[in-house]
């Protein structure tokens, strides 16, 4: 099949969208068929062989967050140049209703179109207020899927309609096989995402660790992302900021040792989490995980079977629930068999089979209605009444 992906957000700005569909292509191009990716992406960035880039994206605020996203004539017309050029069978389009590629996307293209809803935002004003610029894109789409049930809630909302809820997929094995990293092991906790960005959750673990330094003053800290860490810690007294190490952007292969190393992964995210794919990669990776009781998170956990939560926003909640595990081994190791049990659902060989069977349903479908067209045609042409 001739696979053609949308990407809305820019490529050399790691993000969970971008990452889902990295993974969703590679995975397709492993089953043998033919992917091409069209993404935002600077001029020096370097792109895998699947990769077309649309031109350099601009920051824009989005859902709480700052997207780099494509936008405008040139991109329309990029945009229409790589689906001429590509005679997919299926277009699959990630976040629609962002303007960015997507939208566009959705405008040019002819054929059977899947769109997937990553965003959960129940209260998106910019999203009501937009309805009637989408609804005629939106319209041409055959099938539609969400990431998690409060992605689905957020697309029935506020544009209508309904989809199938397909979560965001994982290579469980290349956490799970990773090895640890004898430096990052022995009382550590975890905590990768973008320092600067509020809703990732750092703050609140920053006013929670004098508490779970106090009660276990040998723990350590270990962040990976990119931001201001001397903003990071500016909070915290001088005599602990030791206790924090950063280690920047990680590659996918240290992410996993560090996953893999933690005693303790912590996900203290605020809001506008729509799945929690970083959860995902840590029960693969067998850490014990301790998240926000965001709606979604509690989801990906199975409500707190596969990993534990506290109250979200409260660093007093999040130390007490630290300090508990990081002195109870025995909590710890049956938090990662459970884990390890219910990761297993969000695998590629699952996520992966269950996207392929919407493209074939749809491509299925658009077959039958082209045929069915050319059937009358014919009967038309021959003077003959349908039966």
């Amino acid at each position: 099949m001739r696979i053609g992906i949308v990407c809305p957000y820019s490529w050399d700005v790691p993000g969970g969208v971008q990452f889902h569909i990295r993974d969703l292509a590679e995975y397709f191009v492993r089953q043998g068929h033919e992917v091409s990716v069209l993404a935002p992406a600077d001029d020096d960035t370097p792109l895998p062989p699947y990769v077309v880039s649309a031109g350099r994206a601009v920051p824009v605020p989005y859902n709480g967050s700052v997207a780099r996203l494509n936008f405008g004539f040139l991109s329309a017309a990029r945009v229409r140049r790589w689906l001429h050029d590509g005679a997919f069978d299926v277009i699959h389009i990630h976040e629609p209703a962002s303007p960015s590629l997507g939208l566009l996307a959705c405008w040019s293209a002819s054929g059977p179109i899947v769109a997937t809803f990553h965003t959960s935002n129940p209260r998106s004003r910019a999203m009501i207020a937009a309805y009637s610029i989408l609804q005629a894109a939106l319209e041409k789409i055959s099938a539609r899927i969400a990431v998690s049930e409060y992605a689905r809630r957020t697309l029935v909302e506020h544009l209508g309609g309904d989809a199938v809820v397909i979560p965001n997929g994982v290579d469980v094995d290349f956490f799970a096989k990773a090895e640890p990293k004898p430096e990052w092991q022995g009382g550590t906790i975890g905590f990768i995402g973008r320092i600067d960005e509020p809703r990732k959750g750092l703050p609140v673990l920053m006013r929670a660790l004098p508490r779970i330094l106090a009660a276990r003053p040998e723990t350590r800290l270990l962040v990976a992302g990119r931001g201001d860490e001397e903003e990071a810690v500016a909070s915290l007294p001088a005599e602990l900021r030791s206790r924090v190490e950063f280690l920047g952007m990680v590659s996918d292969e240290e992410k996993a040792r560090l996953l893999r190393s933690v005693d303790l992964y912590v996900a203290p995210n605020t809001g506008g989490e729509s799945f929690g794919i970083i959860l995902v990669e840590a029960l693969s990776a067998g850490a014990p995980v301790l998240a926000s009781d965001l709606d979604a998170f509690a989801q990906v956990l199975d409500q707190g079977a596969a990993g534990e939560l506290f109250a979200n926003e409260d660093a007093d909640a999040l130390a007490v629930a630290a300090v508990r595990l990081l002195g109870d081994p025995a909590r710890r190791e049956e938090l990662r068999e459970r884990g390890s049990a219910h990761v297993r659902r969000f695998d590629w060989s699952t996520v992966g089979a269950d996207i392929m069977s919407v493209y074939e349903t749809v491509t299925a479908g658009a077959a039958a209605v082209a045929a069915d067209d050319r059937a009358t045609g014919l009967r038309a042409r021959l003077g003959l009444a349908r039966d």
